[in-house]
């Protein structure tokens, strides 16, 4: 028969102290312990391998020490740098972080968010775009209202469309930054690789480029914002035989799947055309040609998002802007 797991009873009584005394040391409280009576608590845990209920401490305390991280894919390196940063600040807070994939469903990001508030987590971290879908920015609101109202935090990554605390990513600005460093290097017919048109990140990287841009509006592809919808979106481009000499990719991942599609249609990057990107992505390091892009700060922008959730609480949302910065790379030589 396995042996019993050690109670809390055990351990003050190992402690020889009384039962509050050992959850004041153990599970935190506004009433200091003696250090002297701190010390031997903890080492009559230690001697009996007590591990505390969660769930109990949850109940007493309203929350649990566990932050909810919602991204839209975790496969793409974009959100698991983010996930990385968040995790190795909350590791130094000594919180859990919960990682959660919506695969880039509405539904399912309700049902995650609805299930994480039945988790009674301290916080709720939102990676990822949000859509021109109002009704799903309602249902979103809905549900993160009575969560914030019971004491929660809420923080979202994306476009500010929530009414939380958000790490804002100045997608327009670099993007239209990026035209301009593009046209510097003696381009003039560029065409854009864009996402889904409901998903305000690629609308405002699409925009961007098209402000920045000195001439005549680019050609425009829309598909998957995925490495296989860059493909996709590229063999298109090539289909349609647009006389264009360069390619914004809204993402590093659509970006290298162009680049993948035009070593399949045998058109040479960058001396037959070239190809540029937007984040800047681990994944880079193995790309050849290296590829132009525009760098984001995504660990720190994860430390950025615990920062919110662990600041005052404020009667606005708080903002914190991300710029990103243009790199130029063999990608987009000089004309």
């Amino acid at each position: 028969m396995a042996a019993r797991a050690a109670t809390l009873t055990d351990v003050a009584k190992e402690a020889g102290v009384s039962l509050a005394t050992a959850s004041r040391a153990l599970n935190g409280s506004d009433r200091v312990v003696r250090a002297e009576l701190h010390e031997r608590v903890l080492a009559a845990a230690t001697r009996l391998g007590y591990s505390p209920n969660a769930q109990a401490q949850s109940m007493a305390r309203g929350s649990t020490d566990l932050v909810g991280l919602m991204v839209n894919d975790i496969s793409d390196p974009y959100f698991s740098t983010i996930a990385a940063g968040l995790a190795n600040a909350a590791e130094e807070q000594g919180l859990l972080v919960m990682l959660c994939s919506t695969a880039g469903r509405p539904e399912r990001e309700l049902e995650l968010l609805g299930a994480l508030r039945r988790q009674r987590g301290r916080a709720i971290v939102l990676a990822g775009s949000r859509t021109s879908d109002r009704a799903h920015l309602r249902e979103l609101n809905a549900q993160i209202d009575p969560f914030v109202s019971s004491g929660g935090r809420v923080v979202a990554i994306s476009e500010p469309k929530l009414q939380v605390d958000t790490v804002v990513v100045e997608n327009r600005t670099g993007a239209q930054d990026l035209a301009a460093e593009i046209a510097a290097l003696g381009y003039r017919k560029p065409a854009v690789l864009a996402g889904p048109e409901n998903l305000l990140v690629s609308r405002d990287r699409h925009e961007g480029f098209t402000a920045g841009w000195p001439e005549d509006e680019p050609v425009v592809v829309a598909d998957e914002f995925s490495r296989d919808g860059g493909f996709r979106a590229m063999h298109r481009l090539l289909d349609c035989g647009a006389d264009v000499d360069c390619v914004f990719a809204i993402n590093d991942l659509m970006a290298m799947g162009a680049m993948a599609a035009c070593r399949e249609r045998g058109v040479d990057v960058p001396r037959d055309l070239a190809v540029a990107g937007f984040d800047d992505i681990s994944t880079l390091r193995d790309v050849t040609p290296a590829l132009t892009t525009v760098r984001l700060p995504l660990t720190e922008m994860g430390h950025v998002a615990l920062d919110l959730v662990l600041g005052e609480r404020t009667a606005r949302p708080r903002r914190r802007k991300v710029r990103g910065e243009v790199i130029v790379r063999e990608s987009t030589p000089p004309r």
